[in-house]
């Protein structure tokens, strides 16, 4: 048997490719980007063959780097950006149509029809998740009613559909096997995490045929088997996660009351509440953290649209800074005496708002605002933010949770000034891992377990190290003004939408 792991990581701006030793070392490591489209304003769209070669070059590439052969791989983990939807023509696998990403906002319209028709609470009950145009649901609904004989060939079993994750596991089994996770299931709005199951109703809501639907299985599993022809042997895939749940899983957040947040192109926050289903009564999302050997635990979980993407709209739109490690530096310079609020609702507003109709807005500006504050501003949404997701869990779940530490994870933690600054207006510890890549991580795990080959879940939680914990240093009355700022800020964004 192998002695190394392959994490696929299929992000929303690139996907990556990383190997793993025996001992939970990365050997090798690969990436690269792909186009973002943009037919029209509040749509966003990925081309599912532009990410299906990035895949086999980032794949190819890390294995290169780590010196190994692909027989030495035991067995392929997969993470993917939740939502995104894809169908693919059973017979060739070709796509009838570019993947509608779990940013897109196309489906707002037709979500307010059916929370007009108060199915808002049903879908809830039996998802967890709330009526928005993020899920994949509606876009499926609007991929079968908009592109021409989409849906009479779906009845019929001529189309599949898939999250990223689905569509992976079909191309690198050649078609052999169609599958999914618990995980990437629950995010769909088709899917009861309480019954564990595809659910009639909601099908015939969003009108979806059960026969183009994927066999949902554990996120340790046998999901088949990568063609020896792809990468020189064949390689089993033996473990599948959502991408922040494979963040939970690689913080090692294994305990009720333990809580992670990742900072990438969005911002996830994530409570784990074991077997408990929480109800949330503050607009949180109740989700599937993880099924392993047949037993679900559940997570409260706090959505933010846009973390990253914030500093990528600094480097790409405004042009202010060259490259994403700059904005630290430049926040840092910032005059402290302007209180600059960026509430970037480019794509809208997440938890625990949900308003897909809010728009970015820029509040606090004078004549002397310039990068420096812009670039603050930029990281400290992301804080203020993710501030708003743990008042909402503190809220909703029975602990508390008020003591918790936060485990951080994603691009946007290498920041030590962002990190101090979220630390500060949360006025709660911060820990960092050693290993960042815990998305990447976290599926790694699953397959490596399964394969026999990387330690048990108690163990592996044992190995888990710190690499700085980062304590609050703000003082009260400052603290309690910026937060004030920001929600003023909030209130007249949604005012306005």
């Amino acid at each position: 048997m192998g002695q190394y792991i392959l994490a696929i990581d299929q992000g929303t701006t690139s996907s990556r490719a990383i190997v793993f030793d025996r001992k939970q070392k990365i050997a090798g490591v690969g990436q690269k980007e792909f186009k973002q489209h943009f037919p029209k304003s509040g749509w966003v769209e990925h081309d599912p063959e532009e990410i299906w070669q990035t895949v086999l070059f980032t794949v190819k590439e890390a294995i290169g780097k780590a010196g190994i052969s692909a027989s030495e791989i035991a067995a392929i983990g997969i993470t993917n950006q939740r939502e995104t939807v894809v169908v693919w023509e059973r017979e060739t696998g070709k796509p009838i149509h570019n993947a509608i990403v779990w940013q897109d906002r196309r489906t707002a319209l037709f979500c307010d029809k059916l929370k007009k028709r108060g199915l808002e609470k049903t879908f809830a009950k039996k998802t967890g998740l709330l009526l928005d145009p993020y899920f994949s649901g509606t876009k499926l609904n609007w991929l079968l009613s908009n592109v021409k004989g989409a849906h009479a060939r779906a009845t019929k079993g001529e189309l599949c559909f898939g999250t990223i994750d689905t569509f992976l596991i079909w191309r690198l089994t050649g078609g052999k096997s169609f599958a999914t996770d618990a995980t990437n299931a629950s995010r769909t709005l088709l899917y009861n995490i309480a019954d564990n199951a595809w659910d009639d109703e909601l099908l015939d809501i969003l009108r979806v045929p059960r026969a183009m639907l994927p066999e949902v299985k554990d996120c340790a599993a046998d999901f088949g088997v990568a063609d020896a022809a792809l990468f020189g042997a064949p390689i089993p895939i033996l473990g599948v996660a959502g991408d922040q749940q494979a963040a939970t899983i690689g913080q090692a957040c294994f305990k009720p009351g333990m809580l992670k947040s990742t900072y990438g192109t969005g911002c996830f926050a994530l409570l784990n509440t074991g077997k408990d289903i929480v109800r949330s009564k503050n607009r949180l999302l109740t989700t599937i953290a993880y099924r392993l050997n047949g037993e679900t635990t559940y997570a409260l979980e706090g959505s933010i649209f846009v973390a990253g993407a914030a500093v990528q709209w600094l480097r790409d739109g405004l042009k202010v800074i060259k490259a994403a490690p700059d904005t630290g530096t430049l926040a840092e310079s910032a005059d402290p005496s302007q209180d600059v609020y960026l509430v970037p609702a480019f794509t809208g507003l997440g938890a625990p708002h949900w308003d897909p109709d809010a728009r970015g807005a820029i509040f606090g500006m004078t004549r002397n605002t310039g990068p420096a504050e812009f670039a603050r501003a930029a990281l400290e949404a992301v804080c203020y933010q993710t501030r708003d997701l743990l008042e909402a869990m503190h809220k909703d779940w029975r602990n508390g949770g008020k003591d918790t530490v936060l485990r951080v994870d994603g691009g946007m933690v290498a920041s030590d000034w962002t990190m101090q600054r979220l630390s500060d207006l949360l006025d709660a510890p911060v820990d960092r891992p050693v290993i960042l890549e815990t998305t990447a991580l976290g599926v790694a795990w699953l397959a490596g377990s399964r394969a026999g080959i990387w330690p048990s879940q108690e163990e592996f939680a044992k190995s888990w190290a710190r690499d700085r914990r980062f304590e609050p240093e703000m003082d009260e009355a400052t603290r309690k003004g910026k937060l004030k700022g920001w929600r003023n800020a909030v209130k007249r964004t949604l005012i306005a939408a």
